[in-house]
């Protein structure tokens, strides 16, 4: 067995980690360990958003609708992805947040990986539907 060979299924592997498949967040033995890029699979309730925007970006971002309607919030401008495959890309310095209007599913891809930006996740009473 080579240990730098990692085979899963996104649905399951993310929601073990918040939707996040590959990042510097996992194990430095990992081979999903990567300080290059993250990619995430979320999946993605009717409603649900981001708590809170994401300012001073300092990665590159690619984010594709697998299935569902997805918005994205960025300054001055709302971009809707409704049909698969539709896909949005924004640089540094692009202040970004993000909602779900129907059931979603998302394929995020964000470089370079770099820690800074992660969320709490809400507590039970905070929970959003």
């Amino acid at each position: 067995m080579n240990d730098s060979v990692y085979v899963g299924k996104a649905g399951k592997d993310a929601a073990l980690d918040r939707g996040w498949l590959l990042g510097h967040f996992k194990d430095a033995g990992d081979p999903r360990h990567s300080e290059d890029v993250e990619i995430k699979w979320g999946v993605h309730p009717p409603g649900d958003e981001r708590q809170e925007w994401v300012k001073g970006e300092h990665r590159t971002a690619l984010l594709v609708l697998i299935s569902g309607r997805f918005r994205v919030e960025l300054p001055g401008r709302s971009v809707l992805l409704e049909e698969q495959g539709d896909y949005v890309v924004w640089g540094r310095g692009v202040d970004h947040s993000w909602v779900a209007e129907d059931e979603s599913v998302v394929l995020t891809v964000r470089w370079p990986s770099v820690p800074g930006y992660a969320v709490d996740a809400p507590g039970p009473a905070e929970a959003q539907g």
